[in-house]
């Protein structure tokens, strides 16, 4: 084996699994605080009654509500697990909806470091999240994609001014982690059994006979302002303070405090759901990252979502939409796509 070829100490940590301590419970008021927070005003994000007429028990769960008890277990992962670097930026993040989460749900989730590749001289790191009901079926599936950042991408200023800043239990540099004592523990084997709820049930869109290839989604724009920062930092657990705080954002080179990455996902899912009609239709989100949302404290931010039906399988009934999000002229999103069953 030649030299290039070997295997790095972190793809050798390729596979390592853990599971969340204890069980997830999904609360009405956190799925409605998490619509909130993603401007999603669905009825079916907020009434009981309006699920019900789409067919569900309970209000159910915007698409990318996983992120957030995600972020939480992910902690352990880039504390200890994944070593060598000082930070992480989000690139890609997919979402698969095996069947809509609802409010009454009590989740277990599993954590797996899933791949590691280095492309252009920087290292991308994949990290899956699981979430297993009460009943033994795997409900969803999160793939979260980073590119590792060392010490000589950072000025030295901006870790000080981070750590002055951040809550007292949070620490997004010098996360730490080393190679001293690490196992390797591996996810047992066993059958997974994936829940075909989203397959299964009638979707509350459009019959698939009324659409065609190319039909376009009413553009939507999207005001964020700094408050929506501070709100969705507080409901996702997302601490980093280029998303609030001007001084430290210009200091690591940004011209402005900017959105969340995943922030503009959930804003973007929702534009697709008040389209097509029920949230639970979608089985695939995948979003690319381009450039961030810079949100000022005047002017805040206006985004613009817009899609179009890029495919249609008349066997499966479905299609696939690609979504387009501008703020200030420039592409937010290198690519977008959703996957949604119609009717």
């Amino acid at each position: 084996m030649t030299a290039t070829a070997q295997t790095s100490p972190l793809e050798a940590r390729v596979g390592h699994h853990y599971q969340m301590a204890g069980t997830y419970l999904v609360g009405r008021e956190k799925v409605r605080e998490y619509a909130r927070a993603v401007q999603d005003y669905h009825p079916a994000h907020w009434d009981v009654a309006a699920a019900a007429e789409l067919g569900y028990s309970d209000v159910v769960a915007p698409l990318t509500f996983t992120s957030a008890p995600g972020m939480q277990c992910n902690r352990r992962m880039f504390e200890e697990i994944v070593v060598g670097y000082d930070t992480y930026l989000q690139t890609e993040e997919v979402f698969e909806q095996h069947r809509p989460i609802v409010a009454g749900d009590e989740l277990v989730i599993d954590v797996e470091l899933t791949s590691v590749r280095r492309t252009a001289g920087r290292d991308f790191i994949t990290v899956t999240n699981t979430f297993t009901d009460t009943h033994g079926e795997r409900v969803h599936t999160l793939h979260t994609t980073v590119v590792g950042v060392t010490a000589e991408d950072i000025d030295a200023g901006v870790k000080v001014a981070v750590q002055n800043a951040m809550m007292h239990d949070m620490n997004i540099l010098d996360i730490g982690g080393s190679d001293a004592d690490y196992e390797k523990t591996v996810r047992p084997g066993h059958d997974i059994r994936i829940s075909e709820g989203t397959l299964t049930r009638t979707p509350g869109t459009a019959s698939f006979d009324d659409v065609k290839v190319g039909d376009a989604l009413p553009a939507h724009h999207t005001r964020l302002s700094r408050g929506d920062l501070v709100n969705y930092a507080g409901v996702a657990g997302d601490a980093n303070p280029i998303h609030w705080d001007e001084d430290i954002a210009k200091l690591a080179g940004l011209p402005d405090v900017i959105a969340h990455g995943m922030l503009t996902m959930g804003l973007g899912a929702g534009f697709v759901s008040a389209w097509s009609g029920d949230p639970g239709a979608v089985t695939r989100y995948t979003v690319r990252l381009s450039q961030p949302a810079v949100v000022s404290a005047k002017e805040g931010a206006d985004i613009e979502y817009s899609g179009k039906i890029k495919s249609l399988d008349p066997e499966t009934r479905s299609g696939v939409v690609i979504v387009g999000a501008k703020s200030a002229g420039k592409k937010i999103f290198g690519l977008a796509t959703v996957n949604l069953r119609f009717r």
